[in-house]
């Protein structure tokens, strides 16, 4: 799903037109690159975590010439989903045969 397919179904499930969608959406990333460059935390109940890891400086391999090259010290965004949103993407029958085996381990 790219930018304009996530819009047109965010102004579906909504009610809001394409146009709204589309800044609700914009604002929405925006606060998000804002919160994390300030260091911040963002938790959205029931989908998931974004925040910042850092990095550290490492030693590569320049792939062209395997020379040893050192990768500087990064700052990068990380994203932990929820369990909630991670039981989402299970198939309906893991979850049944998984609740099955907790009952017959009682």
């Amino acid at each position: 799903m790219n930018k304009s397919e996530l819009i047109d179904a965010i102004a579906e499930k909504s009610g809001l037109t394409k146009t709204d969608a589309a800044k609700a959406l914009d604002a929405f990333t925006s606060v998000v690159k804002d919160t994390l460059q300030q260091n911040g935390d963002i938790t959205l109940v029931g989908f998931g975590s974004f925040t910042v890891a850092e990095r550290a400086e490492r030693q590569g391999l320049n792939p062209k010439t395997k020379e040893p090259i050192t990768i500087p010290a990064a700052r990068v965004p990380k994203f932990k989903p929820s369990k909630a949103l991670k039981d989402a993407l299970l198939p309906q029958e893991d979850t049944t045969k998984a609740t099955a085996k907790k009952a017959t381990k009682k």
